[in-house]
């Protein structure tokens, strides 16, 4: 069982048998409590009523958060001749076809997000092995295999999430940091969640959104009332 140091400690004698409020109150607990030497993180846990293991009740998908996450994005581009212009103007920060398979085959993994034109996916797919399991693969129902490359970019630089339910239901969702106000972050949650409603599948039975929590990078988990949102 991993050691829980004595900052942690202190939080939790402090929240005690804290009753799950809304999110509001969740938002505002976690920027109390988020008081590492860096700007942590904000996630967004969802605990879903759905079984991935059948293709009906898998969540995937991307939300534009209202006010960005508040991280440095780094795109990694598949794309050749202008379209490979294209991307580097719009942004992405590494652009190539071939060289940058070979190179990621070889464990090279310094990029958050990976878009690709449709024309170099045969190169892409060799990736699959590497890229899927990370969530990496580009991906036409997410966007990102497209000959658009400036829109993509730019969206995905503007503060887009991808997001993919786990096997046991959870999703897992950045939605900013801890310097951010109550109020946006409030708000980028609220977006999320938003979101994960409208893709509830017909093939999800009882009940939907089932657990909500919130917490820092260093922080505890904020219990949310899932019947608030």
């Amino acid at each position: 069982m991993a050691k829980r140091s004595k900052r942690l400690i202190a939080i939790r004698e402090k929240l005690g048998h804290r009753v799950a409020g809304g999110l509001s109150d969740a938002v505002r607990d976690v920027k109390v409590y988020a008081n590492a030497k860096f700007d942590e993180t904000v996630d967004v846990a969802v605990n879903l009523g759905v079984d991935p293991r059948h293709a009906d009740q898998m969540i995937r998908g991307t939300v534009a958060l209202p006010h960005g996450t508040g991280k440095v994005v780094r795109i990694l581009a598949f794309a050749k001749g202008e379209k490979a212009q294209e991307a580097e103007a719009a942004g992405a920060d590494f652009v190539g076809a071939e060289e940058l398979a070979e190179k990621i085959l070889g464990g090279w993994l310094e990029f958050d997000r990976v878009v690709a034109c449709p024309d170099v996916m045969g190169v892409v797919g060799r990736l699959g092995r590497v890229l899927g399991p990370r969530g990496l693969m580009p991906n036409p129902k997410l966007g990102t295999v497209t000959f658009d490359m400036t829109r993509i970019i730019q969206e995905i630089k503007a503060g887009q999430v991808a997001f993919r339910v786990e096997k046991t239901g959870i999703i897992h969702a950045g939605v900013g940091k801890a310097s951010f106000s109550e109020e946006h972050l409030l708000e980028n949650a609220q977006t999320l969640i938003e979101q994960l409603k409208k893709m509830r599948p017909a093939a999800a039975k009882g009940t939907y959104i089932k657990k909500v929590t919130l917490s820092s990078t260093m922080g505890p988990g904020i219990a949310v009332d899932a019947r608030t949102v």
